[in-house]
């Protein structure tokens, strides 16, 4: 029994500290998800919005190319350098534009050009066809570098900056590169070797150091990028709203697994784990002729035994089953257990009966009889081999109980009521219920041979039967007094200490041998239960 409570409180241990632990470790788990989720998420819309501006720029730029190519003015004329100067001034994006004739720059929006300045080579060109020289020096102006972008004799100077020209939060670098990882422009210093990585990878990602997002459009990429540690503060958001939670599921888990542990430890509760376990074996308390002393059958008596070994009295826990419904599943161990023990021996010797308690909701249902026939169905034992006992307590609903009774007898089997005397209307059920034996209760047996207020009632009982044509057992007969006593009476039969205690299978087995060795089988009591269990008037 310690062993089992050791147990079930080990495992109930185990799984409230899992139950805690578990949800909110999920909970932490989801912030941490949710978090980069929520941030991965920004990072991916400031890289969106750094393709629409780079997009843009370049649009501005190659529409400022189309409109000045598609000028009627003479190169470097004074209508033609005027409509430079009107679409310079006009597109934000563009800070100079120029016009190249022979591979020099013969003229710009700011006017006619001394000296020869070449035409470079383009680092790139974009799916549109604009040519891409991605740092020069304007030559006429002197200022910082710029990004040159040409169309037929046409180029426009770009400050990189404006294709990168997106508000982020101070903690954020973006990147922005064509698709071939050609650098474009920067913001705020992002790690070239995250950047390389993240443009080689086709979805938004986490290095140990920091997240990044990656977005892509007609020939750009854009890399944002973020340090990991700029997640604590939204991580800090996510725990105060999630970690609660977790703990409600967690409290609400441990609760529980501390409800059913408690149940588990309940006297019902470790009924139940007994009935699932199987721990219910049977004793069988001999029956005597009390004329002859043969032993003609057996009381089968349950008994729970723990996993440890130790026995549980019957008394501690059949008013227990009984209120619970676990009676039932018991009584069905105990008759299997019956069938199991005994099959050989009542197959052999057709005079022995085995006596089975029935509760009194099988005495209602009467689901008990379709059981036994169902297991007694290939064994060879006789329905009239087996005898049902039923208390006093299963007659309350007795028109139920008359009907289970009278299929029980026309299945073959001996009806005798249990304890009797000991509840209450006793003479209503005998001359109301279909009878074959009357057991006569330990307590009225104990008053043989005392000059008690009660000792008369054990001849009146006996009277009684006999008088309804039913036989008698008395239970518990402890000596030899009772025992002439109940047989001068006209008792039939006897069980008690006197003959044996209830014994288990192996030992009942070897009483019922000895008894036949010593007395033999006598012809009466073939008789007597032949004819057990046929209906009588």
């Amino acid at each position: 029994m310690e062993m089992r409570r050791s147990r079930i409180i080990a495992t109930g241990v185990l799984l409230a500290l899992l139950g805690a632990a578990i949800p909110i470790a999920a909970m932490a788990y989801m912030s941490w998800a949710i978090a980069v989720q929520k941030e991965q998420a920004l990072l991916t819309l400031f890289a969106d919005r750094t393709i629409v501006r780079a997009n843009n720029t370049f649009r501005e730029a190659k529409d400022a190319l189309d409109a000045v190519e598609a000028t009627p003015f003479i190169p470097c004329s004074e209508e033609h350098i005027a409509r430079m100067r009107l679409l310079t001034v006009n597109t934000p994006a563009i800070e100079e534009m120029g016009y190249f004739e022979n591979g020099f720059l013969k003229c710009t929006s700011w006017g006619q050009t001394a000296g020869k300045i070449a035409l470079t080579p383009a680092d790139y060109v974009t799916p549109d066809g604009l040519d891409v020289k991605l740092r020069i020096a304007p030559r006429v102006t002197r200022g910082n570098p710029m990004m040159a972008l040409r169309r037929g004799r046409h180029n426009v100077l770009v400050v990189p900056s404006r294709f990168v020209d997106v508000l982020v939060d101070d903690s954020m670098s973006l990147a922005l590169t064509n698709d071939q990882g050609t650098l474009i422009d920067t913001l705020n210093a992002p790690d070239a070797a995250l950047v390389k990585s993240a443009i080689g990878n086709p979805q938004d990602g986490m290095t140990d150091d920091a997240l990044y997002a990656v977005a892509r459009d007609t020939g750009l990429v854009a890399v944002v990028t973020e340090p990991k540690a700029k997640l604590a503060g939204k991580l800090r958001q996510e725990q105060m709203f999630l970690l609660p939670i977790g703990a409600f599921i967690a409290a609400f888990i441990v609760g529980v697994v501390v409800w059913l542990s408690r149940k588990q430890l309940s006297p019902l509760g470790e009924l139940a784990i007994a009935v699932r376990n199987r721990e219910f074996i049977v004793h069988y308390q001999p029956i005597v002729e009390l004329k002859s002393g043969i032993c003609v059958g057996a009381e089968a008596l349950v008994r729970w035994k723990r996993p440890d070994g130790s026995i549980v009295r019957p008394d501690l826990f059949i008013p227990l089953a009984e209120e619970s419904g676990l009676i039932m599943p018991i009584t069905d161990q105990v008759f299997e257990a019956i069938v199991f023990d005994l099959n050989r021996m009542l197959v052999e010797d057709r005079t022995l009966h085995i006596a089975i308690n029935i509760c009194a909701a099988d005495i209602k249902s009467g689901r008990i009889l379709d059981f036994i026939e169902d297991r007694l169905r290939h064994t060879g034992i006789r329905p009239t081999q087996i005898w049902l006992e039923a208390t006093e307590r299963g007659f309350i609903d007795i028109d139920a109980a008359r009907v289970t009774l009278g299929r029980a007898r026309a299945f073959g089997h001996s009806v005798a009521i249990d304890d009797f005397g000991t509840g209450y209307s006793s003479l209503q059920y005998l001359q109301g219920l279909p009878m074959d034996a009357l057991k006569i209760d330990k307590s009225f047996v104990d008053t043989v041979g005392k000059n008690t207020a009660t000792s008369s009632v054990t001849s009146h009982i006996i009277d009684m039967a006999k008088a309804l044509g039913l036989y008698t057992v008395a239970e518990g007969i402890e000596t030899a007094g009772q025992a002439d006593y109940l047989k001068a009476q006209g008792v039939d039969f006897g069980q008690g200490w006197l003959f044996s205690r209830a014994l288990p299978a192996a030992e009942f087995i070897a009483y019922h041998r000895r008894s036949k060795e010593t007395y033999g089988t006598a012809p009466e009591v073939i008789q007597v239960l032949a004819v057990a269990g046929s209906a009588r008037g």
